[in-house]
């Protein structure tokens, strides 16, 4: 946390708390670590930009190498396909009611989209939704490998695309999400396991209605140093990107991979072994919990125990004791609910010698 320590040192004077402090250089090398993972086991990156939402960052992902990236939502894809990025997939299954299936449409007539499907149904209404085209649209299908969130059976992945391909819809390939290995250190590789199963199932189902999958696409941050089985053509991880203390406590990153933390002002200290900082769940989100706390003072054993909207309740441990106006850096928990409550990035390097400001250009795109 050395880096975080240096950087907030050099910044103090110049910023207003709270405020999301971007290290630009570690940004960097975490982007160029998974590149070359992916290219020692022949993957392909797709990075998810809902973790970062912002172009200048998926900018220097695409040029690393990434072949794409993956959306969240329609609206996440019509803000970078606006700033120039032509290969986007949508990660979710859609359902393209209201305005979505026009914007869809609009989508695939300008850049190579693709979207997920794990049903019938949503592939009816995708297709109905692409009029008299839609072999304009490439549907990857969605199977659930344990995380027990979207997802088809494995099995049913060939009948879905053999669906897609009779409306006329471009069946690419299956995708899955591993969510599970999250749940601890000791559960990441099972996960992955899972994973590779799930998809080698729905291969073969694709392949026994005649379809031959184009993409085999895995997930995820905690996951992905383990999908290197022979199915996979592409990960799309997000997190790695910023990295946060999830990720630290599961094995699959170190403190100073950490690239993203939030500037916070002790504001008062009138309780005894406390004090109040001016960041709470506005600017950190709610993840956490009393056993792990709600984030973690870089470079110190203090975690913040408690949040309201707009107070951080950070109980002092021994030999810590940060006056009223000190300015501390906040390493969240869940890096993710972070980026979507702030504007733009305040971006350094880890000497903080660098200043800058990149905006949060899909905060708010929801749907």
């Amino acid at each position: 946390m050395k880096r975080i320590q240096r950087a907030l040192e050099a910044l103090v004077e110049r910023i207003d708390t709270p405020a999301p402090i971007v290290l630009a250089d570690v940004v960097q090398e975490n982007i160029d670590r998974m590149q070359a993972f992916a290219a020692q086991h022949n993957l392909d990156v797709r990075p998810h930009v809902k973790t970062h939402k912002c172009v200048e960052i998926g900018r220097r992902q695409i040029k690393a190498g990434a072949v794409g990236i993956t959306a969240g939502n329609v609206g996440e894809a019509e803000v970078f396909a606006a700033a120039g990025f032509d290969d986007i997939f949508i990660a979710y299954p859609i359902w393209p009611a209201g305005t979505k299936g026009p914007r869809i449409r609009k989508l695939a007539e300008t850049i190579r989209l693709r979207v997920g499907v794990d049903n019938v149904a949503a592939v009816n209404a995708l297709a109905d939704a692409m009029g008299p085209e839609p072999d304009r649209l490439q549907v990857v299908i969605e199977v659930d490998c344990g995380a027990r969130r979207s997802g088809a059976p494995a099995e049913a992945a060939g009948d879905l695309a053999l669906a897609a391909r009779k409306r006329g819809l471009v069946p690419v390939g299956v995708f899955t999400y591993p969510g599970h290995g999250s749940a601890g250190p000791d559960v990441r590789k099972r996960a992955a396991d899972d994973q590779d199963a799930a998809l080698t199932t729905a291969v073969r189902s694709l392949t026994a209605v005649g379809i031959t999958p184009e993409v085999v696409s895995a997930g995820s941050t905690p996951t992905v140093e383990f999908a290197t089985d022979s199915v996979i053509t592409e990960i799309r991880p997000g997190e790695y990107v910023f990295n946060d203390l999830n990720n630290t406590r599961l094995g699959a990153c170190t403190e100073d991979q950490i690239a993203l933390f939030v500037a916070g002002t002790v504001v008062s200290d009138w309780v005894p072994d406390q004090v109040i900082l001016d960041i709470g769940t506005k600017a950190l989100g709610r993840e956490g919990s009393p056993e792990v706390g709600y984030g973690s003072i870089a470079g110190t054993t203090a975690v913040l125990s408690k949040l309201n909207e707009y107070h951080g309740f950070l109980p002092l441990p021994a030999g810590f004791r940060p006056g009223v106006g000190t300015v501390l850096p906040v390493v969240p928990n869940h890096v993710c609910p972070v980026v979507v409550n702030f504007e733009e990035y305040i971006v350094t390097d880890s000497t903080g010698t660098m200043l800058e400001r990149w905006p949060v250009d899909a905060r708010g795109f929801l749907n």
